[in-house]
Order: C-alpha cells, then sequence, then structure tokens
C-alpha cells in the first residue's frame, strides 16, 4: 500500500481540526497541515477545491473530503481500505466544535412537559 498524497485545510485551534490531525496522527500518516484563518491563500484553495467554505476539508489523492471530522476521516479512511482500523486512542475527541461554538451547559434551555 502506498502512502497517499494528504492535505489538510484545518483551523489553527478548532476541535474538529484537531480531530482530523489526531487521526492521521494515529495511523502516522504525513500530511500537509494548510492553516486557513492566518493564510487567506489556503482559505480561498480550499473553497475553490471543495466547493464551499466549511471546514475541515481533507484532500487525499485528489479526492476532497468537505467539512469532514475525524470520525468521518477515520471511517472514509477504513471504508476505503486506506488504512486498516485501530483501537488506538487518538487523544483528544475527533468531533468536537471549536471552542467558540461550543454551547455552555449554563446557557442550555431546559424544556419542561
Amino acid at each position: 500500500m502506498s502512502t497517499p498524497k494528504i492535505i489538510a485545510y484545518l483551523k489553527p485551534t478548532c476541535g474538529w481540526s484537531q480531530g482530523v490531525r489526531a487521526v492521521l496522527s494515529k495511523y502516522h500518516l504525513p500530511y500537509e497541515d494548510k492553516d486557513i484563518i492566518n493564510n487567506p491563500e489556503n482559505r480561498a484553495e480550499m473553497i475553490a477545491k471543495s466547493g464551499q467554505p466549511l471546514s475541515p476539508c481533507v484532500e487525499i489523492d485528489g479526492k476532497m473530503l468537505a467539512d469532514i471530522s475525524g470520525e468521518e476521516l477515520e471511517a472514509w479512511m477504513v471504508d476505503n481500505n486506506l488504512v486498516g482500523k485501530s483501537s488506538a486512542d487518538a487523544g483528544v475527541p475527533l468531533n468536537q466544535p471549536c471552542a467558540h461554538e461550543m454551547i455552555p451547559a449554563s446557557a442550555a434551555v431546559k424544556i419542561n412537559f
């Protein structure tokens, strides 16, 4: 099995981006990490290639996986025989939003019926 060419369009500190990084590290896959926050050219490239503005996006051997979580990336790689399923801990949550997008428990609305 040859090593795939992977380009990951990621935010520096986003939970979903960290999940993608963790999955790629878990499987020891080299990848190019393109910062879409601090480099507007990377963001424009991601939008042009994926056809949409949401991140993370991961391109594997020319196949663009848009707006993908670490969980979804791992499942796609297993389903497409890029990696064999590993039970190793990735070290971070694989499907968590960026901190500014998380709703604090104190802000949750309780509905009583």
